[in-house]
């Protein structure tokens, strides 16, 4: 038995079908075949169903799986001890970030990351919360950046900064003129929101009561997929929003005019980086925490960071 015949095991368990799994670890579909043949003579047990389609693990296989991959994830800790001694940050890591922080965050921090860092390889992808916190338990994802605290079990959660929202009104929009609101000055029969999925939307369902009022939309009713999206529906059918600060980054003169702020107390997210439990990389994830500080603090209030401590 060896540690590439745990890798093959859990590579078809995950594609459940030989030739993917055996594109994905590089090798030819008979040579994983045959690895894994061994470990089922070895072991004097059958791991996979071949006669469904797709594959499927035995029951005994199911347990084998398991332990497969508590192996892999020891065996990849003592790696990881390996490197963070040596003081170099190399290797991969796969972010989750949510579609309403992504087109903002990154760009603050990316180049950075890349450049000092030349030989990490980043590989990221934009995914809800739920999507993030699936793919964390699976391993999928190392870590996910979103809002938080979202309370799963298996998930810690290492908070960054805080995050004020803003009212962002058309200018066409006849209500607001006051610089400073609050959650209550809010038409909600005037309020645009993003579709269901979105952390931020049960942030302002909650904010402005929505659940607690009747609400009526006229003869349109339009859930955004993105900020941006949002931004201009309100611009052309007039009314109201509510977004994060880091999407005021790009407006343009006419934009910030646009921009109502809460009186105190200001509503914030908490924007913070989360693993599962078992995550092993606590280098690489100080790194990315430091390159995210250092990309925002232009952009957010000193009181609003938050200090970044690895706790293991």
């Amino acid at each position: 038995m060896n540690l590439q015949q745990l890798e093959y095991i859990v590579a078809v368990d995950k594609y459940r079908h030989f030739l993917k799994a055996a594109n994905n670890c590089c090798v030819t579909q008979a040579t994983l075949s045959m690895m894994i043949k061994k470990l089922e003579e070895e072991l004097g047990i059958v791991i996979f169903d071949r006669s469904k389609q797709p594959v499927i693990p035995t029951e005994t296989g199911k347990e084998i799986i398991a332990q497969a991959q508590v192996i892999l994830r020891e065996t990849s800790y003592l790696r990881q001890l390996a490197n963070d001694t040596k003081l170099e940050v190399k290797g991969q890591i796969r972010i989750g970030i949510i579609p309403t922080l992504a087109p903002y965050l990154l760009p603050l921090f990316l180049y950075n990351l890349l450049k000092n860092n030349p030989q990490l390889k980043v590989r990221i992808s934009e995914l809800n919360t739920n999507q993030i916190t699936e793919q964390l338990a699976k391993d999928l994802l190392d870590v996910g950046i979103l809002a938080t605290p979202i309370n799963v079990d298996g998930i810690k959660e290492y908070p960054l900064f805080y995050e004020k929202l803003v009212v962002f009104v058309s200018d066409k929009e006849t209500t607001l003129k006051k610089k400073f609101i609050l959650p209550e000055d809010i038409d909600v029969n005037r309020l645009w929101l993003l579709e269901e999925g979105h952390c931020l939307r049960s942030q302002m369902v909650n904010l402005c009561e929505l659940r607690k009022k009747n609400t009526d939309f006229g003869n349109l009713e339009y859930e955004a997929g993105s900020i941006e999206s949002l931004l201009k529906i309100v611009e052309m059918n007039e009314g109201i929003t509510v977004i994060p600060e880091l999407a005021v980054i790009n407006f343009d003169a006419k934009q910030k005019k646009q921009i109502r702020e809460f009186k105190a107390p200001v509503p914030v997210r908490e924007i913070s980086l989360v693993t599962y439990r078992h995550f092993v990389k606590t280098k690489l994830l100080e790194v990315l925490a430091q390159e995210i500080k250092t990309g925002i603090e232009t952009f957010i209030s000193p009181q609003n960071e938050k200090q970044f401590v690895v706790e293991i």
